[in-house]
C-alpha cells in the first residue's frame, strides 16, 4: 500500500507528523481527500478539522485555520497560523 509522509503544522510548533493513508481537510472551495498518487496541489486552508488516517487504521484529528495544504510527492503540508490535536 502506498502512503502520505504528513506534516501539521501552526506558526508556532509542529502539531504532527507522520505516515497516512489518507488526509482529509476542509479547503476555501469546499472539503478534499488526498490520497497516496495525488496530483500537487496548493489550496487554502479553512477553519476546521483536518482528519488524518493513519497507517495503522488510527484517526489523528487537528483543528486548524488560516494557513494553506499542499501535497507534492505524497508529501502533504499543513501549515496554518493555529494548530492543535483534538484526539
Amino acid at each position: 500500500m502506498a502512503t502520505l509522509q504528513v506534516v501539521v503544522v501552526s506558526a508556532e510548533e509542529q502539531v504532527w507528523a507522520g505516515e497516512a493513508q489518507m488526509v482529509v481537510a476542509r479547503t476555501a472551495v469546499g472539503e478534499i481527500g488526498l490520497l497516496a498518487g495525488h496530483q500537487p496541489l496548493l489550496a487554502i486552508l479553512a477553519a476546521g478539522e483536518v482528519r488524518v488516517t493513519a497507517v495503522d487504521g488510527g484517526r489523528i484529528v487537528a483543528n486548524a485555520e488560516d494557513g494553506f495544504i499542499s501535497m507534492e510527492n505524497d508529501t502533504v503540508t499543513i501549515a496554518a497560523r493555529s494548530a492543535h490535536l483534538v484526539h
